[in-house]
């Protein structure tokens, strides 16, 4: 078994983070008022079948508030929980973060990184936002020192090197790697045009992050497990998981009572173990991000676990990984060429 940190059975990229950079460094949700290309009829309309974004961001990221107010209410908001933390990654999560121009990108994402205590940008977007100009400058940004003063945040320095430049990654929202999948629930691209994507980031040397959701219809749980070869066969430096959540007023919802034998839904107990499945069959140095979501209770059909937080599903994963005596990677096997 690998040296995983923080003493656990897989490679949690908080603890990877941690390990590199002294100390834990937490995500600050912001909208900066992107749309996305499957709304507004460039790629298609109505967006994905499952999407509603106000059901995936905290009550202080609102548009209406410009992204250092956001900011500063962000820290006053995780102060409560995690009052050791002192630096910060700007998350640009709502919609697609790189469908602009990129000059309006330059400036969004400086005024984030011009905050005292950020000391990186996270990225979320889709596949196809992304082209090699907007991901040249990213290189680029992720090579030009912070030019702060000392007092103003530990790791930083005007000399250069890593400790003195901003951390930036981007997440692609790829959900599935099955075409079939992605037809269905309106994503507009498909698996090679995410492929594309993650390749060409990762060649520039930018960390690299996807998204996955389990449960989506008319996947099997045998489904699910295969693409665990092609997504450890992607150059990804970290992965995010969460069950499918029925939100209200969605698409998705109305497909769910048409057809819910068409949902793979599993009690919490289940889905710890086929999570764990999952972990087995992923490459051993790739960082896990989350397992799960939360979705506030008055935005979706039903709450199946009840109103468990996220870190307490983690530590029955971490129980659950010890009695089954497995970890990370013990049934991975590289796909050959």
């Amino acid at each position: 078994m690998m040296d995983f940190p923080e003493g656990r059975r897989y490679n949690s990229t908080a603890g990877m983070l941690k390990r590199e950079y002294g100390e834990r460094l937490q995500k600050l949700v912001l909208d900066a008022g992107f749309s996305c290309p499957n709304r507004d009829g460039t790629v298609g309309t109505g967006g994905c079948t499952y999407c509603d974004n106000a059901a995936f961001h905290p009550g202080y990221s609102t548009p209406g508030k410009s992204l250092l107010q956001q900011i500063d209410e962000g820290i006053e908001f995780h102060r409560v929980r995690y009052p050791r933390v002192k630096h910060y990654l700007a998350y640009f999560q709502s919609y697609s973060n790189t469908y602009a121009p990129l000059e309006r990108l330059q400036a969004l994402y400086g005024e984030a990184l011009s905050h005292p205590d950020v000391i990186g940008i996270v990225i979320g977007t889709r596949p196809d936002c992304i082209d090699e100009e907007k991901l040249d400058y990213l290189a680029t940004l992720q090579q030009t020192p912070f030019a702060i003063s000392a007092e103003n945040g530990a790791g930083r320095c005007e000399e250069g090197g890593k400790e003195g430049c901003p951390l930036v990654i981007v997440e692609y929202g790829i959900e599935s790697c099955s075409d079939v999948t992605l037809k269905r629930i309106n994503r507009g691209h498909d698996f090679e045009c995410a492929r594309r994507a993650v390749e060409m980031t990762a060649e520039r040397g930018i960390r690299t992050g996807a998204h996955f959701i389990l449960g989506l219809p008319g996947e099997t749980r045998e489904m699910m497990l295969e693409q665990c070869k092609t997504i450890s066969s992607l150059p990804l430096d970290s992965v995010k998981f969460h069950q499918l959540q029925i939100v209200k007023g969605t698409m998705m919802e109305q497909e769910y009572s048409r057809h819910p034998e068409d949902f793979m839904r599993l009690p919490l107990d289940a889905y710890l173990d086929f999570m764990i499945d999952i972990l087995e069959r992923l490459r051993p140095d790739l960082g896990i991000e989350r397992i799960v979501g939360e979705v506030p209770p008055r935005f979706v059909t039903e709450t199946p676990w009840g109103l468990i937080r996220n870190v307490e599903i983690l530590r029955l994963l971490d129980k659950r990984l010890e009695e089954r005596d497995t970890f990370q990677g013990r049934l991975w096997q590289p796909l050959r060429q």
